[in-house]
């Protein structure tokens, strides 16, 4: 990962941990609904937080692919980049 995937990724796993209820173990493989537990609610919030800490949108069809927050952290990096 370059310096801006990090950023991203230290970002995406801040946000996360402020919305679990406890504390868990979080990698680039980590399923954010299935592992994490989240609802589709908290997941929207989730996304809307990074979104803005970030100054990026991530459009729906964008969104509705990702499942891990790996896939999370590249898809932010790719908008990143396109922007």
């Amino acid at each position: 990962m370059n310096e801006s995937a990090d950023y991203i990724q230290t970002v995406v796993t801040a946000a996360l941990r402020g919305l679990l209820p406890v504390p868990a173990e979080l990698s680039d493989s980590t399923n954010i609904v299935r592992d994490l537990g989240l609802d589709s609610v908290t997941v929207m919030d989730f996304v809307m937080e990074t979104e803005e800490r970030l100054d990026v949108s991530v459009p729906l069809d964008r969104i509705s692919a990702v499942e891990t927050i790996g896939d999370l952290v590249a898809t932010l990096y790719d908008l990143e980049c396109e922007s």
